[in-house]
């Protein structure tokens, strides 16, 4: 370690060893400064532990530093921290703990013969501690990761439930960890920490970007403090702590937002308590936790298979079957024509196999099902029926129906186009009962048009049961995005504004996306009556919304006008919500474009705001790709 650099001011500086160029003696020195950095007080001891954050970030994993000595030196420094306030006062030295639990938890989430040594080498014990809030939530953060990763293997998670407390204040972090941040960093700009707001911008700081961090760092502590309780999730012992009335009704909640879209959030959670007997009885038990997995069940996002097998198992629980069974039956009867849902082939057979055993086990006492339950159930298994049926029909009888349906589906446009709403629906239906099942082009723009049917007659529920039908049909799967913008239409009737913002930003990337030449006469300009639709729901599923209520902030205020109108005057909105009006009879059978034509095309055209999309993600931390072609002739 006695190698210097000419120019460096530090003797045994980290960064000049690492320059050698013999390895052996390079190793040594490296051991050595591992050994010696806990017990120093020098100035500048945050330098090297940056670069080791920079290096363990980038090579997690290197073995080379777990070999010596690392672990045991992050060890020292987080204890240092907690019990030396002078020293931690000192200098930088404030930055160490976080970048400290940092590395222990970048060196540990891949490898588990890294998280055994990090175990041997005493990490847990000071972890615990900053996950209890010894220091402050940014250094909770980076504990309640590190201890995730940690609990992740099972020759290491016996260590981390050895320590009975890791359980309860990860459960405490997840329920309160944004109310933590919205009061100690974002509520009060004057009073935040000089280091924390070092460490949320790497230095690009401004008001703004800050907040915008902070909402990432909020979600991803309470994304991670879930991660962590998942762990423990797996081993029925600990059930009994984790199915807490108080703490399962907030989990459908606690979903990251936009900028975490890739954690399984609290549906992740649910879907591995109710994987045992022992965690499905209390997740039954709450009406508000089985509304939340139907709504999830049917959205387009990538939990929508959690929340699917977490009512499949609901059904075939013989303890939780009839708590749950008129709720869930509507929900997977809409879903029953899905294929493939990533890696799960064939969900919708499984699904209707789970439905039949429902019917066929009434009488036997496991279940009772009423009538209003027991005929959507029969009407699926009566079109299965009819689907082998028509494979052994004629290709002529085939074409006389296509035929029919299509006559009677153009005769439901003319009724609509006439301002006959509840006329076309009964046409849609109509034509939905002639249509051949395996023409499902046509039987999307027929569930398609009745959903629209639907939101003009205030009926959302039955919107969002066709919409749904029509994503579950089309290919690729929840991808049509007339359906998408009718249903984010439906729940924002209901006030779903998750639910409503997740299918209104699908909308727009299937608009961005599409080769129709419609949408390709103004690039990279949102609908406006889209744009507010998603602004709206952006304030309404606000991530602090509940904690800046709580605290009388002002941010979960502002302009909350309903777009159905007030905002509108009578103009784009209204236009928007009567697509589907009309038909010449051009498009084939099958063909999902004779979705019906926008009236007043021209006049509209000259009503649209400059808005792009870029104007959307100002101010909100969301990823959606650029617009390339306006949206036309499209709801």
């Amino acid at each position: 370690m006695d190698k210097v650099s000419p120019d460096c001011p530090y003797p045994g500086c980290f960064f000049c060893v690492m320059k050698e160029g013999n390895p052996s003696k390079r190793r040594a020195s490296i051991l050595k400064f591992f050994r010696e950095l806990p017990s120093q007080d020098d100035d500048g001891q945050v330098l090297p532990i940056s670069g080791l954050w920079n290096t363990a970030m980038a090579h997690p994993n290197d073995p080379e530093f777990i070999e010596l000595g690392i672990f045991e030196c992050m060890a020292a420094l987080t204890w240092k921290g907690l019990k030396n306030r002078r020293w931690l006062s000192h200098d930088q030295n404030i930055y160490i703990p976080y970048y400290a639990a940092h590395i222990i938890g970048s060196y540990t989430m891949n490898m588990e013969e890294f998280a055994e040594s990090a175990v041997h080498a005493g990490v847990i014990p000071p972890l615990v501690e900053l996950l209890r809030g010894r220091l402050t939530w940014v250094e909770q953060r980076v504990a309640v990761r590190a201890l995730g990763h940690l609990a992740t293997y099972a020759s290491t998670f016996p260590s981390v439930s050895s320590h009975g407390e890791i359980l309860e204040l990860s459960i405490q972090l997840a329920m309160s960890s944004l109310e933590i941040v919205y009061s100690h960093f974002y509520q009060y700009v004057d009073r935040r920490l000089s280091y924390h707001c070092d460490l949320l911008t790497r230095g690009m700081g401004g008001v703004e970007m800050e907040s915008r961090k902070a909402e990432e760092w909020a979600s991803q502590l309470q994304c991670w403090s879930l991660q962590l309780i998942n762990c423990f999730a797996f081993k029925p012992e600990f059930l009994p702590t984790i199915c807490k009335p108080e703490f399962l009704v907030k989990l459908p909640g606690m979903w990251g937002g936009l900028v975490n879209e890739n954690s399984p959030a609290g549906i992740g959670l649910l879907r591995t308590i109710c994987h045992h007997k022992l965690g499905r009885g209390p997740v039954a038990s709450c009406p508000g936790i089985i509304e939340a997995l139907c709504n999830i069940a049917r959205s387009s996002d990538d939990w929508q298979y959690m929340a699917i097998d977490c009512l499949l198992w609901l059904l075939q629980d013989p303890n939780t079957c009839h708590k749950v069974i008129d709720k869930a039956v509507p929900v997977l009867v809409d879903l029953a024509e899905i294929t493939t849902l990533g890696d799960q082939k064939k969900l919708g057979d499984s699904i209707v196999n789970v439905l039949q055993d429902c019917i066929q086990s009434q009488g036997t006492g496991r279940t009772s099902v009423s009538s209003r339950t027991k005929e959507p159930i029969e009407e699926l298994l009566n079109s299965k029926q009819r689907m082998k049926w028509e494979k052994n029909m004629p290709k002529e009888d085939l074409h006389i129906k296509q035929a029919a349906a299509l006559v009677v589906k153009l005769e439901g446009n003319s009724l609509f186009s006439s301002g006959n709403i509840s006329g076309a629906a009964s046409k849609y239906s109509e034509a939905l009962s002639l249509c051949p099942m395996r023409s499902k082009k046509e039987r999307v723009v027929l569930y398609s048009n009745r959903a629209q049917c639907h939101l003009l007659l205030q009926q959302p529920l039955a919107a969002i049961s066709d919409a749904t039908r029509a994503l579950c049909l089309h290919n690729p799967l929840n991808r049509h995005a007339k359906s998408l913008w009718r249903r984010a239409q439906a729940y924002d009737m209901l006030g779903l504004a998750k639910e409503s913002l997740l299918d209104a930003i699908l909308f727009i990337n299937e608009c961005s996306q599409s080769n129709d030449p419609d949408l390709c006469s103004r690039q990279n300009k949102v609908p406006d009556y889209a744009e507010r639709l998603v602004k709206k729901q952006m304030r309404a599923a606000w991530l602090f919304r509940e904690a800046a209520i709580k605290h009388g902030g002002v941010h979960c205020e502002g302009d909350a006008r309903d777009v159905y109108g007030q905002d509108s005057d009578g103009s784009e909105w209204e236009t928007a919500s009567e697509s589907d009006i009309g038909n010449d009879g051009r498009d084939e059978m099958g063909d999902d474009d004779d979705d019906i034509e926008w009236k007043n095309e021209d006049e509209r055209k000259d009503k649209y705001d400059k808005a792009t999309l870029k104007d959307i993600k100002q101010g909100y931390s969301v990823q959606i790709p650029e617009m390339n072609r306006n949206l036309e002739g499209t709801t």
